[in-house]
């Protein structure tokens, strides 16, 4: 037996190496070098023969060669007992040289970034902060990838992480900044949240937390001031204008719970501000709005569509407005409707089939219930999963306009142990009749994308009715804002009119026949 020597690269490249043996012989390229005049070599070599030949050559550029050439006699019988504990040692630098120079490869670009950052400290004429720095260049990188792409700086993660979550340990407000530098501003509290027992309204300004002043910060700072450990209490300042125009300040002290944002609502609320998912003018059509597709939204509609219990003639899904969310919250509510078929086929770089997702025996609603799915030009992603499957598989009829058309998949890969991470598109999916649904950059309206109604199915909406009708679902869901318009105006707002859900109604009524929609206009007479 012959035991072969070993080459170790402990500096840079070798472009090849040929070992050969008087029993043993190998060939193997390895990458090219890294720099052009200088290269380190350490070769380790152990005889079992009598004699044992060996030669390297090594490059490192065109012009440079070098052939080493060495005899080995054999090692004395007294010390074979040194050869697998050299042979441990060797293997172990040989993983070590491999593993150094893999990183090497992979990190010479991410050089010259830390480098320009290094120099910018140096030469700048102003001060800059590194931080800054390094946010602007991970978001120049991004920004020639495709829009869905992008770098989360650690001053946005934790919000990101909350909208999927669908909880965070806060006071329970939505806020905004509609001016930078500004201070920002409650939109509204939640519906049992601290702030809304606290008696926050919207149009409050923050001006400070726990005596910090924070009214020029920007708006994601703002939140995780907010945010902190469940059970704690936190004292904000508030500035309020009055009726009369008049600002005043005022402290409030609240204390921190679990708050849980909820992503499967109804038709409208009841007097103890539950949700009622049956149409107000048509109680025998079950309703159902999706505003996201989180990590709770599957056990939500589930809880929902149990407590249904299949009470109803039909049934109207809506994922109008919805931008998406979870590949497997998507995949799992098209299971709750579906019991066998293909849901989505995801294809990864170069067209190949990742994975298949399949229904499973079994749905929470019965077969026989005619179905509506409600979209629109901002219904995307996880939406058009829904949308695109229930239509391809015939349990469905889609009502609304055309979709968004954003097929693609994206991961989340954590940086800097965890405190910040890259958004990236990573696959697309493609619906069960093996249809495309990403929309190209220079895609055209008669080119194959997104999700369409039939001509007879297809409700567009004006810009200005689209907006009434999402400001009409905000005051529906968060009731402080309703409650506040109606106290400035002194008059019951108007239910604006809603042609899309209309033309769904009436679709169901084709199927159902006209006794579902009877029922609710003779007890309104």
């Amino acid at each position: 037996m012959t035991i072969p020597c070993l080459a170790i690269e402990s500096m840079f490249g070798v472009s090849r190496i040929d070992f050969e043996l008087s029993n043993f012989s190998f060939k193997g390229d390895w990458s090219s070098t890294m720099m052009n005049k200088t290269f380190g070599l350490l070769v380790v070599m152990i005889g079992s023969s009598a004699q044992t030949e060996f030669m390297v050559a090594s490059t490192a550029s065109e012009n440079a060669m070098m052939l080493a050439s060495a005899r080995l006699n054999r090692l004395p019988s007294t010390e074979t007992g040194m050869l697998p504990r050299n042979i441990h040692i060797i293997m172990i630098s040989l993983c070590v040289s491999l593993l150094c120079f893999s990183l090497v490869a992979r990190t010479k670009k991410a050089i010259l970034v830390g480098e320009a950052i290094t120099l910018i400290d140096d030469f700048y004429v102003d001060p800059v902060d590194d931080a800054e720095l390094v946010e602007a260049a991970m978001s120049g990188l991004t920004s020639k990838l495709d829009e869905h792409s992008e770098f989360i700086p650690p001053r946005m993660y934790g919000v990101f992480k909350d909208v999927i979550d669908q909880e965070f340990a806060g006071i329970g407000i939505l806020v905004e900044q509609p001016t930078k530098n500004k201070p920002v501003r409650v939109r509204t509290p939640l519906v049992g949240s601290p702030a809304l027992a606290a008696g926050l309204l919207p149009g409050d300004e923050i001006l400070k937390v726990n005596g910090e002043d924070i009214s020029e910060m920007d708006i994601g700072e703002v939140s995780n001031r907010l945010r902190g450990p469940i059970d704690t209490e936190v004292v904000i300042t508030i500035g309020r204008t009055s009726e009369s125009n008049e600002s005043k300040s005022i402290d409030i002290t609240l204390r921190r719970q679990t708050i849980e944002l909820e992503s499967v609502v109804g038709d409208h609320r009841d007097e103890k501000n539950r949700w009622v998912f049956y149409l107000k003018d048509y109680p025998e059509i079950a309703y159902v709005r999706l505003t996201s597709f989180g990590e709770k939204t599957v056990t939500e509609l589930q809880q929902v569509l149990q407590s249904l219990d299949n009470k109803f003639g039909s049934l109207i899904l809506d994922v109008r407005a919805n931008s998406g969310g979870l590949l497997n919250a998507a995949v799992a509510v098209c299971d709750d409707f579906l019991d066998k078929g293909l849901i989505v086929t995801i294809k990864r770089r170069g067209g190949e089939i990742d994975s298949e997702f399949f229904a499973t025996p079994g749905t929470l609603i019965h077969g026989d219930i005619p179905v509506v799915v409600l979209i629109d030009g901002n219904s995307a992603s996880a939406s058009e999963i829904v949308a695109a499957c229930l239509q391809d598989q015939n349990r469905a009829t889609v009502v609304g306009s055309r979709s968004f058309g954003k097929g693609t998949v994206q991961n989340v890969l954590s940086l800097d142990y965890g405190r910040s991470a890259l958004k990236l598109t990573t696959a697309r999916y493609y619906r069960p009749n093996g249809h495309n649904i990403h929309r190209l950059p220079d895609a055209k309206p008669e080119d194959e994308w997104g999700v369409s109604p039939k001509p007879e199915e297809t409700v567009k909406v004006d810009d200005e009715a689209y907006i009434a009708l999402i400001q009409q679902w905000e005051r529906t869901t968060y009731p402080v804002i309703e409650l506040l318009d109606k106290s400035k105006a002194e008059t019951v707002s108007v239910k604006v009119p809603d042609p899309q859900l209309q033309r769904a109604v009436d679709v169901l009524k084709d199927k159902n026949g006209d006794s579902a929609a009877e029922e609710p206009a003779l007890k309104a007479a």
